[in-house]
């Protein structure tokens, strides 16, 4: 077509829209998003962890008050809880006196069948009848409540609580509430650092306990046992190493700093009364 002077015009004009993004560019764009997320979590869980050394643990107990009060009611004063409190005695006897682990440690003891143990702030340790049912002697007993204290050693109940909330605050304030993004995150970016919290808890434990006996019998019997039966549902695996990986482990570790073994101690049988 010509114009009246004469000249061609183009009967397809050029559109002044951009060209849409190659695939390339949108998976280019998204890493890059991705990568700024994960550097802000990073940089936002090294500052937490900083601050956690520098909290006072007096600051740490207080804080612990309001979790252990959601416990309390499921416990029960009981000659289980008093035999259990007495153990945990010997084991805190031989933290050394200048150590953040020192501190004055309570047991709860409650009687429900969950194979479980746990430290939570407020310088607690949890401990169900499920656990004190799979013991075989004290010995066994005394290595995971030394593991739970090397949790207090490395404050590793504040780091995830730390880690959580770093975890849903960035990722909340990016997408809004989204609780189950929150919660994948959390899952995928905390797995190896509990592993790394549980070897240490581990490596704790078992100094305490050659601490308390002068030997190491009973160090790796339990979580032996654990290997055996994988298909158990304990809640005592959910976060820890794999059991026989654990094992190996220790045997590594024992052999190294030439530990002896020697007699087991019976487990008082009043811990195994429900």
């Amino acid at each position: 077509m010509n114009d009246p002077q004469g000249e061609a015009i183009d009967s397809h004009p050029v559109s002044d829209r951009n060209a849409p993004p190659s695939t390339r560019e949108l998976l280019t764009l998204g890493g890059m998003f991705l990568s700024l997320i994960l550097l802000l979590i990073g940089l936002l869980n090294f500052t937490f962890n900083w601050l956690i050394v520098q909290m006072p643990v007096a600051w740490e107990q207080q804080l612990g008050q309001a979790i252990v009060r959601i416990y309390e009611p499921q416990a029960k004063d009981s000659p289980q809880q008093d035999k259990l409190n007495a153990l945990l005695d010997n084991l805190e006897a031989q933290i050394p006196a200048n150590s953040i682990a020192k501190r004055d440690y309570k047991l709860l003891y409650i009687p429900q069948p969950v194979v479980n143990a746990a430290a939570i702030p407020g310088d607690t340790v949890i401990v169900y009848q499920g656990l004190l049912d799979e013991m075989a002697s004290e010995n066994e007993l005394m290595m995971v409540l030394g593991h739970e204290i090397g949790h207090f050693a490395n404050r590793d109940h504040l780091r995830s609580i730390g880690r959580t909330l770093v975890v849903r605050t960035v990722i909340s304030s990016i997408f809004g509430d989204v609780s189950f993004l929150a919660d994948a995150a959390q899952v995928v970016t905390s797995a190896q650092f509990s592993q790394s919290q549980e070897k240490a808890a581990d490596d704790y434990g078992l100094e305490l306990l050659y601490k308390n006996y002068g030997q190491v019998a009973g160090a790796i019997d339990f979580f032996d046992r654990m290997a055996e039966q994988r298909g158990s549902n304990w809640d005592f695996l959910a976060s820890h190493p794999a059991p026989a990986k654990r094992v190996i482990r220790l045997r590594e570790i024992i052999a190294e700093k030439g530990y002896p073994v020697a007699d087991y101690t019976p487990l008082d049988p009043i811990l195994t009364e429900s």
